[in-house]
């Protein structure tokens, strides 16, 4: 992993800096914020947490993309987010997101970054029809 050539991070929920949460201070010691970002795909309100799914229609997913600081960290900074994330499960367990490389757009330019896409099954929950968990949460207060 620490040779992959994509060494970015786009991110959609509770990682991005707009929802003060602990773990954004992770994300800020390991990673360098490059810009607000967007990814094909729909998003979900699962109640406590969002859902990317990804798509190939027009619809987008508002984030932020980071790149990691420190080249020989990463391998490690992923490992931890991963955990949080709950790529990484116990035996027996279904993880609850899968980390992949996805196309990103950021200011007019495409490039590539890696996403936690969720798992499971999204049927009967609300579609957040901005692609944009903050924007959501402030309309839903």
């Amino acid at each position: 992993m620490n040779n992959h050539p994509v060494k970015r991070i786009f991110v959609y929920g509770s990682l991005r800096k707009g929802f003060q949460s602990p773990v954004y201070e992770y994300i800020s010691r390991f990673f360098s914020y490059e810009g607000e970002a967007r990814v094909r795909g729909r998003l979900y309100d699962m109640g406590t947490y969002p859902a990317g799914i990804p798509d190939t229609d027009d619809a987008f997913i508002i984030g932020e993309l980071y790149r990691i600081t420190n080249e020989n960290e990463f391998s490690w900074a992923l490992g931890q987010l991963d955990d949080y994330e709950g790529v990484s499960v116990e035996e027996g367990e279904v993880p609850l997101y899968r980390r992949e490389i996805t196309s990103v757009f950021l200011n007019g330019e495409v490039t590539e970054a890696w996403i936690y896409w969720y798992s499971g099954d999204v049927s009967g929950k609300p579609a957040i029809a901005s692609g944009d968990m903050l924007e959501y949460l402030k309309q839903h207060k």
